[in-house]
C-alpha cells in the first residue's frame, strides 16, 4: 500500500494557477482575514473552495477515509458565521484584479457594461433563519420565503464578473427580524441593515462602491423592474448612460409638451425601414422628469402581435446597437443559472446566520469568477458549466495520479539499491510500461527519469 500525503487544502491544478494570477489569498489577507489560533483563515478558505469540485458536502467529507486530516465541523462554522470579516472587501479586491486583467485582453473601443438584476434565494424549508422574509416570484406569481439577492456584474460581452451583492430582506413580510448581540461596528451588521433598505438605494451604493474601488463601463443594463426615471436620473449624475427594457405601466413620456403613456408613444415612432424585421420603431423622448432618451420597440419573440420597448440615454446610438448592448445583459442570467445549478449556491450549508448567508455566497461568487477566468484564458470553445465539470473530474484524479507518481519514484529507488544487471532490468521494464500507456497519463509521469 502505497502511503500517500495528503493536502487538506489542495485545489486543482488549473485553479491553483488561477488562484496565483489573481492573487486570491491576498486579498483574503489585505480585507482582513485573521484568526488567532487554529487552521488559518486562507487554509478554511481553499478547503471550503474546493469542497465543490470534490462532489461532496462537509458531512461526507468528515466521514470519508481522510476526513480526520480536515478542521471539525465548529471550526468550518465559526469562520463562516464570523460577523466581524469583510466579505464585501474581499470580492472587491478580487474582482477588481479580475476584471483589471481582463481589460487588457479586449479592445479599447469594446463596450463595457454594468448590469443590474435580482434573483430569488430560496430558503422555503426554514423557518428560524436570521431576517428570513416572504416574497413573490414575480415571474411565476407564487410566493417563497428567502431573501432577494440583488446583483451588480461587470462584462464586456465575453465574460461576466460579480462585483457586488445584497441579499435583501423586507421590513413589511419579514418572518425573522435580526438577531441579538450582533456587534454594531462590525461588517455583518452593515449588511444586515443594508439589507432592510430599497434596491435603488442599494443599487446606487453598489456603483458608488464600484467607482470608488477603479471600475468603469460604459454603460448600465437593467430589466423592466429597475429602468425608473428616478434611478435612471441617478445613473446619470455619475455620467453613466443607461440601456433598459421599459415596463409598459403607467409611466410616461412628454412629446412636444404633452404627457402620454408608453402605447402612444409606439403609435407616434417612425417606422424603421431595413434588413431586421424585428426591430419595428423608434422615437426620441424624454422622461417625466425631463430626462431625454431614445425608446426603441423590438417584436416580441413568443408572441409576433407584440412588441417590447427599450430605452436608452445614449442619443447617439442606433437602434441597431441598441439592442446589441442590451444582449448583454443576458450574461448575468447565465451567472444565476450557473451559481445554482453548479456551484450550489442556497444548497451547500444550511446555517441560520445572516453571516453564513453572506460568506457562503461571495464564495460561490469566487468560484464563478476563477471559472470565468479560466474560460477567457482557454483558446477551446468551452463554457463555464463544461469548465466546471471538467474540474471536478481533475480533483477525482488527483488520488490515482499521485499514486502512479509515488509508483514509479519507488521502482527508481528499487533500482539504484540494487546490483547493475538488475538495475538496468528494471528500468528496461519499467520504461517499456510507461511507453505503453495512454498519453493522458504519461503526462503525469516522469518519463525522462526512467530511462536508462
Amino acid at each position: 500500500m502505497i502511503e500517500q500525503k495528503l493536502s487538506i487544502d489542495q485545489l486543482p491544478a488549473e485553479i491553483k494557477l488561477a488562484f496565483q494570477e489573481l492573487k486570491v489569498i491576498k486579498h483574503l489577507n489585505d480585507a482582513g482575514f485573521k484568526k488567532k489560533f487554529g487552521f488559518t483563515c486562507a487554509t478554511l478558505f481553499r478547503i471550503i473552495f474546493v469542497l465543490l469540485f470534490q462532489q461532496k458536502n462537509w458531512f461526507r467529507l468528515l466521514e470519508s477515509p481522510q476526513g480526520t486530516n480536515y478542521p471539525g465541523k465548529d471550526a468550518v462554522y465559526r469562520f463562516l458565521n464570523h460577523s466581524g470579516y469583510a466579505w464585501r472587501r474581499f470580492l472587491t479586491l478580487l474582482s477588481h484584479e479580475t476584471v483589471h486583467r481582463m481589460e487588457h485582453l479586449t479592445s479599447d473601443k469594446r463596450e463595457t457594461a454594468f448590469i443590474f438584476d435580482d434573483s430569488m434565494f430560496e430558503r422555503n424549508r426554514s423557518k428560524a433563519v436570521e431576517m428570513l422574509a416572504r416574497f413573490k416570484d414575480h415571474a411565476t406569481g407564487a410566493y417563497y420565503k428567502g431573501f432577494r439577492m440583488l446583483t451588480m456584474g461587470w462584462t464586456d460581452g465575453h465574460s461576466f464578473v460579480p462585483i457586488d451583492f445584497a441579499l435583501l430582506s423586507s421590513n413589511n413580510s419579514s418572518i425573522n427580524g435580526i438577531a441579538d448581540g450582533i456587534d454594531k461596528r462590525s461588517s455583518g451588521y452593515k449588511r444586515r441593515k443594508e439589507a432592510l433598505q430599497s434596491a435603488p438605494d442599494n443599487i446606487a451604493a453598489m456603483l458608488d462602491r464600484a467607482m470608488a474601488a477603479g471600475l468603469s463601463a460604459s454603460y448600465v443594463l437593467m430589466d423592466s423592474w429597475f429602468t425608473h426615471a428616478p434611478l435612471i436620473q441617478e445613473m446619470r449624475n455619475r455620467e453613466l448612460h443607461v440601456i433598459g427594457m421599459v415596463k409598459n405601466d403607467r409611466k410616461r413620456y412628454l412629446v412636444d409638451g404633452h404627457r402620454i403613456c408608453l402605447n402612444s408613444l409606439y403609435s407616434l415612432a417612425a417606422r424603421i425601414e431595413g434588413k431586421n424585421r424585428h426591430i419595428l420603431r423608434q422615437i426620441r423622448t424624454e422622461l417625466a422628469p425631463g430626462i431625454p432618451v431614445m425608446v426603441v420597440f423590438v417584436r416580441h419573440r413568443s408572441k409576433k402581435k407584440e412588441w417590447l420597448a427599450i430605452l436608452s440615454t445614449d442619443l447617439t446610438l442606433s437602434a441597431s446597437d441598441i439592442i446589441r448592448i442590451y444582449r448583454m445583459r443576458w450574461e448575468i442570467e447565465v451567472f444565476f443559472k450557473c451559481a445554482k445549478s453548479l456551484l450550489r449556491l442556497q444548497k451547500e450549508f444550511q446555517g441560520r446566520s445572516y453571516d453564513l448567508l453572506i460568506s457562503h455566497t461571495t464564495i460561490v461568487f469566487a468560484r464563478y469568477i476563477l471559472l470565468a477566468w479560466q474560460h477567457r484564458q482557454s483558446t477551446d470553445q468551452r463554457t463555464i458549466g463544461g469548465l466546471f465539470y471538467l474540474l471536478c473530474d481533475e480533483v477525482g484524479t488527483i488520488d490515482w495520479v499521485v499514486a502512479l507518481q509515488q509508483l514509479v519514484e519507488l521502482m527508481n529507488e528499487v533500482a539504484t539499491n540494487v546490483g547493475k544487471r538488475i538495475s538496468k532490468l528494471i528500468h528496461r521494464q519499467l520504461h517499456d510500461w510507461i511507453a505503453g500507456l495512454p498519453s493522458y497519463i504519461k503526462v503525469y509521469l516522469p518519463i525522462s527519469s526512467c530511462e536508462s
